[in-house]
């Protein structure tokens, strides 16, 4: 069976290449002059498909391999330039010819044509049509993507083109749920869509394109097809099945509708089935399409979130999953100028997780074995509401606000055996995490046109946070001494935190065009924070009553305001194919810290230079390197010098003598699209130091750890070095092929202190990871994707290695039955082969639906080999010690279910 599936790829590949006749040549105009980007495309005249295209490279050469014995229509279009159709027909001998385009400024129909073939380029945008890439498996845009040369969709719903990520994606041009692809990726209808729109170097604000560097910017818009347009459309899905201990169910309704005035989209999923449309981790990285604002302004300053830890799922797996979730979105265009849109998302997740976990390494030669067993609920909501007005190309306003809540509470047990010295210590720990955390966001912003030559943009974000994460921690033993707590049987300790933001960032940008090429670009900004941070640790007694910790260091009342004032000067020009950016800004900076009955201030000046520079090879390929040098400052939380206690074997004590650290990031990109044979290579190297770095100085006692937050000595500077590399191309139409990599280097401070003596810890660690894929797209025939995954972690004390074969089968036949299955195998070592194991999951689909049905029947099978848990392993910075860890998972389920189309 191992050797079977690469002797299927390869006798596909050999039947393919030995039916094909090469068709290639030159397409250039009237003044011989190669033509770059023209379309070609070749339709068969018996069957009416597009049989092959091509797209001429910066040579003007094209090629097609075409079916022998065939008849062709072979269109040549360019845009502003008169089609030419050529017939061939094909025998057994390769053709070659060279095709002329005249002149005609009144053919139009080429625009049509061009919007026909399966991927053209009009400008900055790739056009895919995505019936060309469908082979009637397909359920969702995901589906479609997957399938599209130069697209990668992972499993976090995140899409990269070109290896940069997108950052928004739209329907029919309006936004779809703004600052996630997620929920557009796994729910949008495959069969909706008409064409997918990569925007490159997209920028919302017309007036500021050519001004700012958008190269990184990338945005997807997917235009639906004709019947789908001014009506109600989506499906409606319900399902039953039977599961390791109990019942399943699943319902997931989902409506659509778009008019050029308002669209609005619905979507809700209720499950027990393990399938999650919105994580915690999503909801903590949705940013609701709002910005980095100060990212050119050379400091960072970002708020740090008082989460308290609670357990993050892995592979969005767990022992135990209950879902309920509602999303809207709506977008309204009163006029041309004039739109308000916004989105609404509710998620309650009830769910049960157990992890077994093995560490060794820690002091005095010590090991723990450990079992966590935890109950999480969860009800997150996230809700946004945005305007833009755009009377004229002169004038840009939009404002936009994003309201987050949550309501998390996480109780766990936890059964730790630790081995110190041959000495085993057993105990039984219970925990209560719960926290109602709020953040509102607000975004304005002003463009504004005086002429040609003179453009202004006013920016201002506002965050208001509040935090109130309490934990609860009921031990056998007492874990750190230094919170002289009264004896007792056990011991119940808890704290109570609360920190409220208020943080401002506002700026003001004015361009001057120079020359056509060149501009200045004139900044001032400003960030200015207020925190409050509180806190009070008590012990609950034998008795019930409660001994409050009124001692200085056991409590916290911290105010800290920060202010950065700065102005930035950059200069813009482009000299033949290259663009330069270089600039500097200047900082005023003052900090005010007032805890224990005092305060302290401080105050400095700083300038700090940054650079862009990218060099155009062609069209389509670019080499573009960043520099920047940063301020780094710590907000509240490492500042308040009360100990902070957040976990039972984990007390953290701030430092309001911190310092801020300085980064210097070089980072140097490389990018190519051919769009002849499809060939996408892209390639990055980032090389980050840090001097002046805040660490953790930890005292270890077994398992529990006492640390505080200090500035490690400049000479002693935190590095990494990271690379990351791919390189793909889709070749004779039905096969896409994909080589990446991706290393990273880096080297940490911190201080140990041990019981006679302190002394500086530097962790090295080097991670690699390696990917090879290979993919079919037939239309009548059963698709394969192979991929193989190698990962190596190496501490520099063990190394673990991983691999991660993976085959997907997809097959639509008999026009109506569709066939999915995925199979993925994991072994995980370490080269002392202490560590050794394996585990493997296989998923299956089997879907019915005869065609104009409005009804889909299918029989859904999940972790059909009943594999039980996940295996991880993890290395821990500041004690150097090696954990390895069992995570349980959701046995086999069986899903029987029917879905209606609107």
């Amino acid at each position: 069976m191992k050797n079977l599936v690469p002797f299927l790829v390869l006798l596909l590949s050999i039947s393919a290449f030995s039916q094909n006749v090469r068709f290639e040549g030159i397409v250039k105009d009237t003044t011989n002059a190669p033509l770059e980007m023209a379309n070609v495309m070749a339709v068969n005249q018996l069957t009416k498909a597009v049989d092959a295209y091509s797209i001429t490279n910066d040579k003007g050469k094209f090629l097609l391999n075409l079916k022998a014995n065939s008849t062709y229509n072979v269109r040549f279009t360019f845009l502003g330039l008169k089609t030419q159709n050529l017939s061939i027909d094909t025998k057994t001998e390769d053709i070659s010819k060279t095709i002329v385009l005249s002149s005609d400024a009144t053919e139009l129909a080429g625009v049509e044509i061009v919007r026909e073939m399966p991927v053209s380029i009009k400008g900055d945008t790739i056009i895919y049509n995505a019936d060309s890439f469908k082979n009637g498996t397909e359920r969702k845009l995901e589906d479609v993507l997957k399938k599209l040369p130069g697209v990668q969709v992972n499993a976090d719903g995140e899409i990269q083109v070109e290896g940069k990520k997108v950052s928004k994606l739209m329907v029919e041009g309006k936004d779809f749920f703004d600052g996630d692809t997620k929920l557009g990726v796994k729910n949008i209808p495959a069969d909706a869509i008409d064409k997918v729109q990569v925007l490159r170097n997209y920028n919302e604000v017309t007036s500021l394109k050519g001004l700012e560097n958008n190269e990184e910017n990338i945005a997807m818009n997917i235009k639906l097809k004709s019947g789908k347009k001014n009506f109600w459309f989506g499906d409606m899905t319900a399902g039953i099945g039977v599961g390791h201990e109990e019942d399943r169910h699943i319902i997931n309704p989902k409506a659509f509708y778009y008019s050029p005035k308002y669209s609005i989209n619905v979507i809700g999923n209720f499950n027990n089935i393990g399938e999650l449309p919105l994580t915690m981790q999503d909801y903590f990285k949705f940013t609701g399409g709002f910005k980095n604002l100060m990212k050119k302004g050379g400091t960072n300053f970002n708020v740090s979130s008082n989460d308290l830890g609670i357990m993050g799922l892995r592979n969005n797996k767990a022992k135990e999953i209950n879902t309920k979730f509602g999303a809207t979105n709506f977008s309204y265009s009163p006029s041309k100028a004039f739109t308000i849109s916004g989105f609404g998302i509710f998620s309650s997740n009830e769910t049960d997780i157990q992890t077994n976990t093995r560490t060794v390494g820690l002091p005095d030669q010590g090991s723990e074995i450990r079992q966590d067993i935890s109950t999480q609920k969860t009800n997150l909501g996230l809700f946004k509401l945005s305007t833009s007005y755009v009377p004229s190309d002169k004038v840009h306003f939009d404002y936009d606000g994003l309201l987050k809540l949550s309501d998390q509470n996480e109780k766990a047990s936890v059964f730790s055996q630790l081995t110190n010295n041959n000495v085993n210590s057993v105990q039984n720990i219970f925990t209560n995490k719960k926290q109602k955390p709020l953040s509102f966001n607000q975004n304005l912003n002003y463009y504004y046109t005086l002429n040609d030559k003179n453009v202004f943009a006013f920016e201002m974000q506002h965050l208001y946070q509040e935090e109130d994460p309490f934990y609860n921690a009921n031990l056998g033993s007492n874990p750190f001494p230094i919170l002289n707590l009264a004896p007792q049987n056990r011991f119940d300790i808890t704290q109570n935190r609360f920190v409220k933001t208020n943080k401002l960032d506002a700026k003001i940008d004015y361009y001057y065009m120079l020359t056509p090429k060149s501009n200045i670009n004139l900044t001032v900004g400003n960030t200015n924070s207020f925190q409050n941070f509180n806190s009070h640790i008590f012990q609950i007694l034998d008795n019930g009553s409660q001994n409050d910790l009124n001692d200085a260091d056991k409590n916290n009342q911290v105010s800290y305001a920060f202010n950065d004032v700065f102005l930035g000067l950059h200069y813009k020009f482009i000299a033949g194919k290259f663009t330069f950016n270089p600039g500097f800004s200047v900082h005023n900076y003052s900090m005010n810290n007032e805890q224990l009955g005092t305060n302290l201030k401080n105050n400095f000046n700083r300038i700090l230079p940054d650079m862009y520079a990218l060099w155009q090879l062609k069209k389509a390929e670019s080499l573009t390197y960043n520099f920047s040098l940063a301020n780094n400052f710590t907000d509240i939380n490492k500042l308040a010098q009360g100990y902070v206690f957040s976990n039972y074997n984990s007390l953290f004590k701030g430092n309001r003598m911190l310092e801020n650290s300085l980064s210097q990031v070089h980072s140097l990109r490389f990018f190519k699209y051919n769009m002849f044979n499809f060939e996408n290579i892209f390639a990055n190297l980032t090389y980050t130091k840090q001097l002046d770095a805040v660490k953790n100085k930890a005292v270890l006692a077994g398992i529990n750890q006492v640390s505080s937050a200090v500035n490690i000595n400049s000479n002693l500077a935190d590095e990494t070095f990271s690379g990351s590399g791919t390189y793909g191309r889709s070749f004779l139409r039905y096969y896409k092929a994909q080589l990446s990599a991706n290393v990273n280097w880096s080297k940490f401070n911190n201080i140990l202190v041990q019981p006679t003596s302190e002394k500086i810890q530097t962790t090295k660690s080097f991670t690699q990871n390696y990917n090879v894929n290979f993919s079919t797209n037939f239309k009548q025939m059963p698709n394969l994707n192979v991929a193989y995954t190698y990962t190596i972690n190496d501490n520099f004390s063990d190394k673990f290695f991983t691999d991660a074969p993976s085959v997907t089968l997809e097959y639509y036949f008999l026009n109506a039955f569709s066939f999915t299955s995925e199979y993925t195998f994991y072994h995980n070592r370490n080269s002392s082969k202490s560590v050794d194991n394996e585990y493997d999951f296989l998923s299956a689909n089997l879907m019915y639906q005869k065609k104009d049905s409005k009804f889909e029947w299918k029989l859904s099978a999940t972790n059909l080999l009943n594999t039980t848990s996940l295996n991880d392993n993890s290395f821990n910075q500041v004690g150097g010690s090696s954990s390895f860890s069992s995570y349980l998972i959701q046995p086999r389920y069986l899903i029987l279910s029917l879905k209606y189309d609107l």
